[in-house]
């Protein structure tokens, strides 16, 4: 891939991702730093890395890891109720295949067309280990908008966006597990599965709903039930979560009733990618208007309290869930 006007690596990036930089401040990749022009908007900064063998598998499809690299960063930007702005990747290979860079960079491409966030520059290197994609995304949100994890006051009501531990199930049935047998004649439930773990739904679509209504929120990625937890420890509140509220899919469901699955692992399982939030029971119903208009299925699971306690996982007799592990942890 070596040309005579530039390294390897030059070629790599005009070939795969020049194609990307639409957008005027990227310059077509040609400098080593690019230009985000604002309009008094406040710039919301998020950083996620994917790594083979930790984040997806060795064998997944090249357009799904690339999905999924830019979307775990755009349900950050969501959960801040920022709109995409752009991003920056950095791309750390073993070989630089056109069978493995073409798929991906095209499904990178579809990806950052369809969210409206460009490609603004990045790097690439190569590396004897796993595989990894790092992307930085930039969004933008009126100034004093941006939605934090600290605003959660006693009485909002707890909102959840989509389902709750489908990716963990998808993960098992790639993995052969327990999932993998118990749906081995429902085609349509294991695909779902898969691909809830290997292709996120981010729901930029809230991101105006949140900033209008929300008082806190945050991404679900490492498991409602930890995730949750640091949204409360910021806000310095408590929460009572209700169990049998909590939104699974069909599928999840029904190995939850089978005891394929169990409530404790459902909520404390990663790669959900939805949104946590809390709103004031006032505004609650426009809310719910708001996420009705922008497709987004929300569900209303709990409410803050007052104090510094852990939050409760309580079932339907209003017996607390012993959770020995929170969410997925990398260390």
């Amino acid at each position: 891939m070596t040309t005579s006007s530039g390294s390897g690596e030059d070629s790599l990036i005009a070939r795969y991702f020049k194609p990307l930089a639409i957008d005027p401040g990227a310059f077509g990749l040609v400098d080593d730093a690019a230009i985000l022009k604002t309009s008094g908007e406040d710039i919301v900064v998020k950083t996620d890395a994917i790594v083979e063998g930790v984040h997806f598998l060795p064998d997944d499809p090249p357009e799904t890891v690339a999905r999924k690299a830019l979307r775990v960063n755009l349900s950050d930007l969501a959960a801040k109720g920022a709109d995409p702005a752009g991003f920056v990747l950095t791309l750390a290979l073993r070989r630089a295949e056109d069978a493995w860079l073409a798929p991906f960079a095209r499904a990178l491409g579809e990806d950052a067309a369809q969210f409206r966030c460009p490609l603004l520059g990045g790097d690439t290197v190569s590396t004897p280990g796993p595989m990894m994609i790092s992307i930085a995304a930039l969004g933008r949100v009126p100034a004093g908008k941006m939605v934090p994890r600290s605003g959660a006051k006693a009485g909002d009501r707890v909102i959840v966006s989509g389902t709750i531990g489908d990716a963990s199930l998808g993960l098992d049935i790639l993995k052969e597990g327990a999932a993998a047998a118990a749906l081995a004649g429902d085609a349509a439930a294991r695909e779902m599965l898969i691909a809830r773990y290997r292709i996120p739904q981010p729901r930029n679509a809230l991101a105006l709903a949140l900033r209008e209504h929300a008082s806190a929120a945050m991404d679900v990625s490492d498991g409602l039930a930890g995730d949750f937890s640091k949204l409360c420890a910021a806000s310095g509140v408590s929460a009572r979560i209700d169990l049998p509220c909590i939104p699974l899919s069909a599928a999840t469901a029904g190995l939850l009733e089978r005891g394929i699955a169990s409530m404790a692992a459902l909520i404390s399982a990663g790669d959900d990618y939805e949104i946590v939030c809390t709103v004031p029971e006032a505004r609650c119903a426009d809310f719910a208007e708001a996420a009705r208009q922008a497709g987004v299925a929300v569900t209303s699971i709990g409410t803050i309290l007052a104090g510094s306690e852990a939050p409760r996982f309580l079932d339907e007799q209003g017996r607390e869930l012993a959770l020995k592990v929170l969410s997925y942890s990398h260390f």
